[in-house]
């Protein structure tokens, strides 16, 4: 829709300057008194006991029709006055019903609402259109506001927020294991689940958004938590004195029904947020497909690839360290 267009009829008065300075006014003296008969001007206060009630002074109802806001006096000084009529004229004119205004200029808002398409692309078709069709006048302009506004500052701040989340992990997973190595093959879970969380939004039809964005951030903890179950528990049978392909093949049976019980719980229960058509479910189905996709994607890649990746490495390492010098 669009704001209202039209127009009310409005009293205009209109202060004559000459006339004015013929009486030594100033058109500010004159607007004041306007001001106090037509809105009312505060002119003291009342007390009873500790509550406070201002005191304001203005015309009656009834005297703030055309003809008699003329005759209002408007003192000269020395104890004269002139009426608003002899310094100002006034009429009656048609004026616009709504004037908006954003950061001190004038302002037209269409509002669009917007079904069955994200917001990104339709933004993206009607710049397009507007571009080649509509020529403004010198001093007009178009800007694109509202929610994809809102959109486009959260996915500025999300361009640093997801990678600072990323180092955040590698740091902590480096803390925790000593090790450049194993931290750097559990952060290899975050691309495995990328892949899973970005091909759901490609079968479902999904633009990436907000929310979606979310949804990576959440699905990376979820793939690192994997990767961690998996190397703690090889970790922890080479030093049993396992050799390292038996570590690694028992350990992943071993971890195979956790891995897979808290990927499928965390599934589940972002089941029916994923397939809900209920009101708000466009801010929350780009989430919970997401994560549901990557945890698919991650939770078999975690049970294959990153025990591959773990013995090729290590396997090396042994290679190099067995080498004589």
């Amino acid at each position: 829709f669009i704001d209202r267009d039209g127009s009310l009829p409005q009293l205009r008065i209109d202060i004559d300057r000459e006339r004015a300075a013929r009486y030594g006014l100033s058109v500010k003296a004159i607007d004041e008194v306007i001001e106090t008969a037509l809105g009312g001007r505060e002119v003291g206060e009342l007390w009873q006991g500790e509550r406070r009630f201002p005191v304001t002074l203005r015309l009656a109802d009834g005297d703030r029709e055309l003809q008699r806001l003329k005759q209002v006096p408007v003192d000269i000084g020395q104890g004269r006055t002139v009426t608003l009529g002899d310094v100002a004229d006034f009429g009656m004119a048609s004026g616009a019903i709504n004037i908006s205004r954003d950061n001190g200029q004038r302002v037209k808002a269409i509002s669009v609402f917007i079904a069955g398409r994200d917001m990104g692309s339709v933004v993206a078709d009607m710049r397009q259109r507007v571009d080649v069709s509509l020529r403004l006048p010198p001093g007009y302009g178009v800007s694109w506001s509202g929610e994809f506004e809102n959109q486009q500052r959260a996915m500025q701040r999300l361009a640093w927020v997801v990678p600072l989340s990323v180092l955040i992990i590698f740091v902590l997973l480096f803390d925790a294991f000593k090790d450049v190595t194993s931290a750097g093959l559990i952060l290899a879970n975050v691309p495995f689940a990328m892949i899973g969380g970005i091909l759901a939004l490609l079968l479902t039809g999904i633009p990436l958004s907000v929310s979606a964005a979310i949804g990576f951030i959440a699905l990376f903890g979820q793939a690192v938590l994997n990767g961690v179950v998996m190397l703690s528990r090889f970790g922890q049978l080479r030093e049993q004195g396992l050799p390292l392909y038996e570590s690694v093949v028992q350990g992943s049976l071993q971890r195979l029904r956790t891995v897979l019980m808290t990927a499928l719980l965390a599934m589940f229960g972002l089941l029916p947020m994923a397939t809900s058509h209920a009101i708000g479910a466009e801010t929350q189905k780009p989430l919970a497909v997401v994560v549901i996709g990557g945890l698919i994607s991650a939770m078999l890649l975690t049970l294959v690839v990153l025990p591959a990746l773990y013995y090729w490495v290590h396997r090396r390492r042994e290679r190099r360290e067995a080498a004589p010098a």
